[in-house]
């Protein structure tokens, strides 16, 4: 059985699908493993690295003929008219409704994996990309807004005077936001969080920053363990009652994002305008829009003397380790696809297993 590894082609994008520590284990598995050459590189993973781990160097077009592709970012229409019919793809495929790159790869016959699709369960957690990524986006985010912040995170006692703490507010209390709550207590900031679900307010206690409590009228925890889109009614009190705390914040980074929606605009201009000049505003959801609408996808800019970031992709800043979670989270994965028979290695019925079962996309 034939595994291939490509070359992420995405402007910006670092990561590669496997690594060389990965890559000996499946081969000891009794697997045949093709990396593109150079896929590695940008993430600290040389050639050489995978040639000593077992791995086959080669071209593009030998690498996607394969059993299984494993990538991270969705593929280009040109990478899945390489892939060999009937194969399986595992990765990302930011899809949401309609997609005709999916249709294109059913009508090749591929069976798609998006990893966004796996279940949030106890005993899918180790395969979960999308957290492990996640929480390498909320680390690097509050790196980021220290790095841009003209102050210090944490309280400074010296013989030329004393600074007080930074005030810092998480707006999501998911994985990106948890990690970015821990990475900015262990900075010293004084962190509040806010979250439209409730049960997530003894997480944030544990982490030891300050929830911040509203009461909107309505819950906002959906299936899954994700949020769900609120009201208008309820967006309208969110924003309101969420005003003045922001206006005070010196630094804010926001994660909030529903899966297949616009982002919630939760920092509206005119509490940008009552920032303090110098404060900055991360937001981690700019891809989808982003929680201020003055922020621009990819681009640091500066409104009314406050810096929004609106990076879209903090795990490739990141890549070596970045590229080692989310290879773990690919091998625990093909843990339940592949079985080993008396002829070698051999693809299961993703129906077998309720997590592939579920995985499995259909286009609409």
């Amino acid at each position: 059985m034939k595994i291939g590894i490509p070359m992420e082609r995405r402007p910006g994008e670092a990561r590669v699908a496997s690594t060389p520590e990965v890559v000996r284990k499946l081969v000891a598995k009794g697997l045949e493993v093709w990396v593109e050459e150079g896929a590695g590189a940008r993430a600290g993973y040389p050639d050489a690295d995978y040639a000593e781990a077992g791995a086959s160097l080669g071209a593009r077009e030998t690498v996607y003929d394969a059993d299984l592709v494993l990538k991270v970012r969705r593929p280009e229409p040109d990478e899945v008219a390489l892939m060999r019919r009937g194969a399986r793809y595992l990765g990302f495929l930011e899809s949401c409704g309609e997609d005709d790159l999916l249709a294109a790869m059913q009508a090749r016959e591929l069976l798609v994996f998006p990893l966004e699709r796996m279940p949030r369960t106890s005993r899918a957690q180790s395969m979960d990309a999308l957290s492990s990524q996640s929480s390498i986006a909320g680390y690097r985010a509050t790196l980021e807004a220290a790095s841009r912040y003209g102050r210090f995170f944490p309280m400074m006692m010296t013989s030329a005077g004393s600074a007080k703490p930074a005030r810092l507010v998480v707006l999501g209390a998911g994985v990106a936001g948890l990690q970015a709550i821990a990475t900015a207590r262990r900075l010293g900031a004084d962190v509040h969080a806010y979250d439209v679900r409730s049960e997530t307010h003894e997480q944030i206690r544990s982490l030891g920053a300050r929830p911040i409590e509203l009461d909107l009228g309505e819950s906002g925890a959906g299936e899954g363990g994700y949020a769900r889109e609120l009201s208008d009614e309820a967006k309208a009190r969110q924003q309101a009652a969420l005003a003045d705390e922001l206006a005070r914040a010196q630094v804010i980074i926001t994660t909030a994002q529903i899966p297949c929606r616009q982002a919630p605009v939760l920092i509206p201009e005119a509490v940008v305008e009552r920032m303090r000049p110098g404060s900055v505003i991360v937001d981690l959801a700019a891809a989808s829009g982003g929680n201020c609408p003055l922020t621009v996808a990819d681009e640091v800019v500066e409104r009314h003397g406050v810096t929004l970031v609106g990076l879209t992709n903090y795990p490739a800043l990141l890549a070596a380790d970045a590229s080692a979670f989310y290879a773990r989270n690919l091998a625990n994965l093909l843990e339940l696809m592949i079985e080993t028979g008396a002829s070698g290695p051999q693809l299961r019925d993703p129906a077998d297993d309720e997590i592939t079962a579920a995985m499995v996309a259909r286009a609409d």
